[in-house]
């Protein structure tokens, strides 16, 4: 579609052996969704109908043309009896029409003009209202019938077989005259396709994130925004905008284009109420303003400001999310406990309102065993335990706020936020650890500890709660198969709980959000090998649906690893792309608390472009050296194993922070122009500058573990 003109561009298949025309829509067709890059100048997919495959791809020679090929990649019937239907429409109803001796299809709106021109010429057009009437054509007279033939119509339909066309080419361009709009479409048809991709994992899992994106990014129409859906695939209304899940959109989105993901973000804002809270969710059929999900908005802005450098994405969000804190504490602490507990406010009519079902999808662990004895008390509103996710989140969420705020220059804010964030660390790690279990869990609010535990029994890791000892203790938890270990993890349910067996939703199932979360939790504490181990896990439970299936599941059977072995989990969701995201990140990320960092494990691989605050960013490895390109060119190499953190690479001043080494090696600074160092400290101490070809090199030893590496340019 090209939206400013409401020009449509459609395919359909139409078999005889079924009888059935199918319009290639994810919630009722067999597709199999392959590459899609950001700015939909790749898009690939193949489509099943009655056991015949197509494969179709389409570039974008420039923003105002696209080029389709379709092929048969199978045939189970006759190819005379098999058509592809290219339909040609206006939203607004403009008329189609074809000119047979150019074997161009054009339109005219206003004073632009659009052209399709295709490789072949159609067996044959015809002309409809819709495309549902095409196919009630195809269904009342077959493909065989001369009936509905015409050169002009709303919708204007080009016809092919798979006898005569067994693969074809259709391009249509956009112009200020037809001449123009012609001759751009034809030159369209000759555009060349896209390379395959690398396949090294880092490649591998930033080009899964990178579809998993582009196909779930759609256009709101209601809203008048583009936005990245948690899946295109469910029919919740015209838009739906789940909270939570939408600020993890805006954190995938991010890794490619910072204005798709401050859209992202705008979107999750968009449902705040005058109240204060971010509604649960927001359709074009209902809004649940009644409760709200964790706030991890304000996480993901943070990161999204160390990649982007964009000041503005902070002060878009930071005063509804500062709301939102305040509305936590007012409306979920009825004991005045400063400890949360899940509930459902008395406004707006939506479902599930003033129910303990409702209350629970405060926490987005709706039917999880840790709720079960969960009472709802309609006097306070609320559940009657305390909720040790919701509760270690919204801890977190009033660090990230004074993070925020100290960069606003709100300096009140930043120490309100910080003494909250201080306070309810204590109440975490005095009142949500169970002694006699060695772990942290719900609680009732006047009694004893819920039996059922959960991987949020680590989020305290996240928000900083736990002492060393609660530590030790969660780490021998986290290993113990009789638990969370196991070749799939972590079960939502562990593995010696009845709720486990039940295998729905969130009773033992693997949800990628909850395991990037217990990532960050066991990165931010310096835990790396069982970080490491998680992300290992996480990536092989995401290849085994990816490769073969192109699955990308909201959720993971915790025994076999499948994601489609029962109905409740849809195939192409947002957050699954966590998953991989995990996986570069133990290459380079962007943490919360550690910045930009990069980490050599000496293995061959390489990642990149994404974006960052530098530009376009890739890392490799190579030979055991680690280099890193910006805007095409290198900027900076070590050779050790090791990390460095809060890496800044401006023109005139790099700076590292070094940890985990284990060998001697050497960094090196490339630049493009020839002056040294103004100065080059090492903690504090001059070192050696060894001047080579392209830039500048310095040796680092194990001595230097912990060390701040300052380098200053002349400007």
């Amino acid at each position: 579609m090209f939206l400013p003109l409401g020009i449509r561009v459609t395919p359909l298949l139409y078999s005889s052996r079924l009888r059935q025309c199918i319009k290639l829509e994810p919630r009722t067709d067999t597709l199999r969704l392959g590459r899609h890059s950001i700015d939909g100048s790749l898009i690939e997919f193949e489509a099943d109908l009655a056991g015949t495959t197509l494969a179709f791809a389409t570039t974008k020679p420039h923003p105002f043309a696209f080029r389709t090929t379709w092929s048969a990649q199978t045939s189970a019937e006759w190819g005379l009896r098999f058509w592809v239907n290219i339909a040609i429409s206006a939203e607004d109803g403009t008329i189609a029409s074809f000119d047979p001796a150019q074997n161009i299809t054009l339109l005219q709106s206003g004073d632009r003009f659009t052209a399709i021109a295709t490789e072949h010429p159609p067996v044959q057009v015809t002309g409809h209202e819709s495309l549902e009437a095409l196919c009630a054509d195809y269904a009342q007279n077959g493909y065989f019938s001369r009936d509905s033939r015409a050169t002009s119509a709303s919708v204007l339909v080009l016809r092919f077989n798979l006898e005569m066309m067994r693969s074809g080419t259709y391009a249509a361009a956009a112009a200020d005259s037809a001449p123009l709009a012609i001759a751009a479409a034809k030159a369209a048809l000759n555009a060349h396709q896209h390379a395959p991709d690398a396949t090294t994992p880092h490649t591998e899992s930033l080009s899964a994130i990178r579809d998993i994106v582009g196909w779930n990014t759609i256009w709101d129409a209601t809203n008048n925004r583009p936005y990245t859906a948690a899946t295109r695939i469910w029919n919740l209304g015209t838009f739906a905008v789940w909270h939570n899940d939408q600020t993890y959109a805006a954190l995938l989105a991010g890794l490619f284009d910072t204005e798709l993901a401050r859209e992202n973000l705008a979107t999750a804002l968009s449902a705040t109420t005058p109240q204060g809270n971010f509604a649960c969710i927001s359709t074009s059929r209902d809004t649940w303003v009644d409760r709200s999900q964790p706030p991890l908005g304000s996480l993901i802005a943070w990161q999204l400001y160390q990649r982007s450098g964009e000041r503005s994405i902070l002060e878009q969000c930071f005063p509804a999310m500062a709301r939102n804190q305040r509305w936590w504490r007012q409306m979920r602490d009825p004991d005045g406990t400063s400890l949360i507990s899940c509930g459902t406010s008395d406004v707006g009519e939506a479902l599930y309102k003033g129910t303990a079902f409702g209350a629970r999808n405060e926490t987005g662990m709706d039917n999880s065993a840790t709720h079960d004895e969960a009472n709802y008390n309609p006097e306070t509103r609320s559940l009657s335990t305390w909720d040790l996710g919701l509760n270690c989140v919204i801890a977190l969420d009033a660090e990230m706020l004074s993070l925020i705020a100290n960069v606003l220059g709100r300096v009140d804010e930043a120490v309100e936020f910080e003494t909250q964030a201080t306070t309810h660390r204590a109440q975490i790690q005095t009142h949500l650890w169970d002694e006699s279990r060695q772990i942290f869990a719900n609680r009732q609010r006047h009694g004893t500890f819920v039996r059922s535990l959960s991987p949020t029994s680590f989020y305290p890791l996240l928000c900083n709660a736990a002492t060393p000892e609660q530590t030790a203790h969660l780490l021998r938890q986290l290993a113990d198969p009789k638990t969370f270990a196991g070749k799939y993890s972590l079960p939502n349910a562990t593995r010696d709980d009845p709720a486990y067996l039940d295998n729905v939703y969130w009773r033992g199932r693997i949800w990628p959000n909850v395991n990037y979360l217990v990532w960050r939790a066991l990165r931010r504490t310096g835990h790396y090998p069982e970080a490491s181990l998680l992300a290992e896990q996480s990536l092989n439970l995401f290849l085994q649906n990816w490769r073969t299936h192109r699955i990308a599941a909201e959720n993971y059977n915790a025994t076999t690893g499948e994601a489609m072995d029962q109905g409740d989990t849809d195939p192409f969701y947002i957050w699954a792309g966590l998953l991989p995201l995990m996986a570069i990140s133990e290459l380079i990320d962007l943490d919360p608390w550690a910045g930009l960092t990069l980490t050599n494990s000496g293995e061959t691989t390489q990642c990149g472009p994404m974006a960052s605050r530098f530009g376009p960013l890739s890392v490799a490895v190579d030979d055991a050296t680690l280099t890193v390109t910006v805007n095409n060119k290198p900027a900076l190499s070590f050779t050790f194993p090791g990390t460095l953190t809060n890496l800044h690479l401006h023109p005139s001043r790099i700076s590292a922070t070094l940890h985990r080494i284990t060998n001697a090696g050497r960094l090196t600074l490339f630049r493009q122009t020839p002056e040294a160092p103004l100065l080059a400290h090492l903690n504090g101490k001059m070192i050696r500058v060894i001047p080579i070809a392209g830039g500048f090199a310095f040796d680092i030893t194990p001595a230097d573990l912990g060390a701040k590496l300052d380098v200053i340019f002349p400007n």
